[in-house]
C-alpha cells in the first residue's frame, strides 16, 4: 500500500512517533495530487510546494510530546471555510480573489492540532446543490468516472479521499452534502449532532438548526480522530452539544442491535433501478454481525417533512444570501435566486408552521429511537450523473419539482439535526459506488461511530476497491 493510501490513523501514529517524517508525508501527497487530481479537479488553491515543503520541515522539529492529535497531515479545507493566507471562493466569481486573513474556528482547532493546510477542495456555488461545479474552479468529476458527478457540495473532500490526495477532509452538510458524495466516492462522511462541532459565531446564533460542518475519512475509526479535533462547545454560541470524546473507536457487538431499514420511506421516494437492492444487501452486514433488521413503513409524512424542509432552508439560505440579491442579482446563479426569493417572501408564522411539523417529526422520531438503536436510508435516489448535467429533473418517470428534490432521502435527518454516518454499500452493475445513511438520536454520534466501524471491518470497501 502505498503512503497516501494508508489510513490517518496509521499516518498520525508514524508522525508522532517519528518513524514517519512531515516532509515525507508532504512530498508523497503533493506527488500524488500531481499525478490525481488533474483528471478529477478536487483539489482547488494549491499552495506552493516550497512553502508546504518548508512547513513540514518545520513540524518535524516540534518534539514529540508536543506534538497534536493531527500533527503534520496534510489537509484541504472545503472551499467554503476561511483559512487564513488562503482563498475562500466558495466556488462565486465574486470572491474569487477574496484571500481569507484569519482562521474558522473549526480550522483553528485543526491548525492547533497540527494539521498542515495546503489548499482547498472544491464545492458548488455557495455550497448550494448536490453536485460539485462552478464557474471559479470547474466541475469535479466523480473518481470512479470522471465524466460523472462525485455529489456534493463536499465533492472535491470525498474524491480527494478516494483517490489517496488526503487522509481525512472536512465538509459541512445541510442537505446531504457530507452524505451524498460519500457515498458516490466509496468513502465515509459523518453529519454529526447538530452542534456538536461549531461554526463560527457570526450573524444569528439562535433559530437556524439545519447545517453543520463534520468530518469526512476511509473509515470511522479515522472519522472520529478529526471528529474529536474539531468538536466541543464554543462559549459564544447558545446552542451546544454533549462532545465527550470518541476516543479510540473501538467496533461494535452488534449481537443485541435493532436496525431499522426505511427503504424508500413506503414508496414516497423514487429510485434509480438498483440503488435499494444495493442498499437492502449492504444493511444484511448488520444481520451478519448479529443485530436484527427490521424493515419498517414510513413513520411520518414524506410530504409534510419536505413542506417543512424547503421552507426552512429557504429561509436560513436567504438570510445568508440576501444582500447579494440586492446587489449582484446577475452573478448569482438560478438555485441560490430561487432560495432567496422563496425566503424572504416567507413571514414568520410560515416559518413557525414549518418549524411546528419539524417538532412533530422530531416526536416521532424519538419514538422510533425507543425500539431501534439505528435507522438505514440510502444515500441518494439516483447513481452519479453526466458533468455537465445541472441536476436530474427525473427518477424512474417521476418529475422533479426543485433542483433538490432528488435528493429528498436526506431530509429526514437533516430537518432533525441527528447524527449520521454515511457508508459505502458497494457497486452497482455500471461499476459505481452508492452508500447508506446509518443515524440515530441526537447524541449518539460515537455509538453510530462504533457500528460503523463493525460494518467497516466486515466490508472494507474504501480498502478493497479503492479510486484511479
Amino acid at each position: 500500500m502505498t503512503m497516501t493510501r494508508k489510513s490517518a490513523s496509521t499516518l498520525l501514529s508514524g508522525l508522532r512517533s517519528g518513524a514517519l517524517s512531515a516532509t515525507a508525508l508532504m512530498e508523497a501527497t503533493l506527488d500524488r495530487i500531481a499525478e490525481a487530481n488533474g483528471a478529477v479537479n478536487a483539489v482547488v488553491s494549491l499552495r506552493d510546494r516550497a512553502s508546504l515543503m518548508a512547513e513540514a520541515a518545520e513540524a518535524d522539529k516540534v518534539p514529540p510530546a508536543e506534538r497534536g492529535a493531527l500533527h503534520g497531515l496534510p489537509i484541504a479545507v472545503k472551499d467554503l471555510a476561511d483559512v487564513k493566507g488562503i482563498a475562500t471562493t466558495q466556488g462565486s466569481p465574486l470572491f474569487k480573489d477574496t484571500i481569507a486573513d484569519h482562521d474558522d474556528l473549526m480550522v483553528a482547532r485543526m491548525r492547533a492540532a497540527g494539521a498542515i493546510f495546503i489548499g482547498k477542495t472544491n464545492t458548488p456555488e455557495f455550497g448550494l446543490g448536490s453536485h460539485t461545479f462552478n464557474p471559479v474552479h470547474g466541475a469535479t468529476g466523480n473518481p470512479y468516472d470522471p465524466t460523472l458527478s462525485c455529489g456534493g457540495s463536499s465533492g472535491g473532500a470525498a474524491v480527494a479521499l478516494a483517490t489517496g490526495m488526503t487522509a481525512l477532509a472536512d465538509g459541512s452538510d445541510m442537505m446531504g452534502s457530507l452524505r451524498n458524495p460519500a457515498g458516490w466516492c466509496n468513502v465515509y462522511g459523518f453529519r454529526p449532532s447538530w452542534s456538536r462541532v461549531p461554526s463560527d459565531p457570526e450573524g444569528d446564533n439562535f433559530l437556524h438548526q439545519l447545517a453543520t460542518l463534520g468530518p469526512m475519512a476511509r473509515s470511522p475509526e479515522d472519522i472520529a480522530i478529526l471528529l474529536d479535533v474539531i468538536s466541543g462547545p464554543d462559549p459564544r454560541l447558545p446552542h451546544g452539544c454533549p462532545a465527550d470524546p470518541v476516543g479510540a473507536l473501538e467496533p461494535a457487538d452488534m449481537k443485541g442491535k435493532r436496525i431499522g431499514w426505511l427503504g424508500d420511506w413506503s414508496g414516497a421516494f423514487p429510485m434509480d433501478e438498483g440503488i435499494l437492492e444495493l442498499c437492502r444487501d449492504a444493511v444484511n452486514v448488520f444481520e451478519d454481525l448479529g443485530a436484527e433488521v427490521h424493515e419498517l413503513a414510513a413513520p411520518f409524512s414524506s410530504e409534510k417533512i419536505w413542506e417543512s424542509w424547503i421552507a426552512l432552508r429557504s429561509w436560513q439560505v436567504s438570510t445568508g444570501l440576501l444582500p447579494l440579491l440586492e446587489t449582484r442579482r446577475d452573478s448569482l446563479k438560478d438555485s441560490a435566486i430561487w432560495e432567496i426569493e422563496r425566503g424572504r417572501a416567507m413571514s414568520g408564522m410560515d416559518v413557525h408552521r414549518a418549524s411546528v411539523i419539524r417538532s412533530d417529526w422530531f416526536i416521532a422520531a424519538a419514538k422510533l429511537f425507543e425500539s431501534y438503536d439505528a435507522l438505514v436510508l440510502p444515500t441518494a435516489q439516483v447513481w452519479p450523473f453526466e458533468l455537465t448535467r445541472p441536476y436530474p429533473t427525473e427518477i424512474a418517470g417521476h418529475r422533479m419539482d426543485t433542483y433538490h428534490r432528488w435528493m429528498q432521502c436526506v431530509v429526514p435527518v437533516s430537518l432533525l439535526g441527528l447524527p449520521c454516518l454515511a457508508m459505502p454499500a458497494g457497486f452497482g452493475a455500471a461499476g459505481l459506488p452508492m452508500g447508506i445513511q446509518l443515524f440515530g438520536k441526537r447524541g449518539s454520534d460515537a455509538a453510530l461511530l462504533a457500528m460503523g466501524q463493525a460494518y467497516h471491518n466486515a466490508t472494507e470497501w474504501p480498502q478493497k476497491r479503492p479510486a484511479m
